[in-house]
């Protein structure tokens, strides 16, 4: 049976946060996903959740093992104008690494949450052959503030997104990966796991259309103007991850991933030369 390790990031938050809402949904609909991966023999399934070290900790539902503190945030590699911190998606993937031992590993922002059948198919994605792919989320009215909603979330169609925010691949792939200081909570960071995966897996695919993971909402907050050194910083974070894979594997042709992602951030990076 097919194994799945699947680590979040939960932040403690005042109910004036989208997250006040959004985290107690995600842990109540993974866990409902997992325990119908079980009941169908589909796979099996292990929650994780890891928060900064000296965070106040963020209460966990039964089923979730609490992993030990991440020591550093992307505050202690670099200065920004508006101090955050926001752990650096390496240790977060390392300590997953460390503490699972699944075939395969998930990160997926802790405001997406999966559909009850999430895991089941996964699965059978993975039977098909591919030992990396991303998952894109469907966004839902953002009216809804309560767990006990869940049912009718599910029945929300939503509408396409076309960031990433879900990201599952296989565990051999991940000492290979290049992620530097990038950090989540930023623009670029799916740019970056996405480009790990392509040029590392064997059959690596995006599934835009799918209707397994729903976030309520979309504010979008982490495109706050001042929060533009983050995404500079993630966007740099990128770059040099490519020219890493670049000189491994050769020039990119840039109609796929990752190479149509250079056209991208020339064009960024041609804007702020220009203020």
């Amino acid at each position: 049976m097919i194994t799945f390790d699947h680590v979040v990031n939960p932040v403690p938050v005042g109910e004036e946060s989208d997250l006040f809402a959004a985290q107690p949904i995600t842990f109540a609909a993974m866990n409902a996903a997992r325990e119908l991966a079980r009941k169908q023999g589909a796979a099996r399934v292990k929650l994780f959740a890891v928060q900064l070290e000296g965070e106040a900790e963020v209460d966990l539902p039964p089923g979730f093992r609490r992993l030990p503190g991440l020591k550093r945030s992307v505050a202690d590699v670099k200065d920004f104008c508006v101090p955050r911190k926001l752990p650096l998606i390496a240790d977060i993937l390392r300590a997953l690494y460390e503490a699972g031992s699944a075939d395969y590993m998930i990160y997926s922002n802790v405001d997406i949450a999966p559909q009850p059948y999430f895991y089941w198919t996964l699965a059978r994605i993975s039977e098909q052959g591919h030992d990396a792919f991303a998952v894109n989320r469907r966004t839902i009215p953002p009216h809804y503030r309560d767990a006990g909603a869940i049912p009718l979330m599910y029945s929300e169609l939503g509408q396409e997104h076309k960031g990433w925010d879900c990201f599952v691949f296989r565990r051999e792939l991940y000492p290979r990966f290049h992620l530097g200081q990038a950090c989540i909570g930023a623009g670029w960071i799916g740019r970056v796991l996405l480009t790990n995966m392509a040029c590392l897996a064997g059959r690596f695919k995006v599934f835009a259309d799918l209707h397994l993971t729903f976030h309520v909402g979309n504010d979008m907050a982490w495109r706050a103007r001042r929060f533009a050194d983050y995404q500079a910083h993630n966007r740099n974070e990128w770059h040099r991850l490519y020219r890493e894979f670049e000189r491994e594997r050769g020039p990119f042709a840039r109609g796929g991933i990752p190479g149509r992602f250079l056209d991208f951030f020339e064009r960024q990076a041609a804007k702020e030369s220009e203020r």
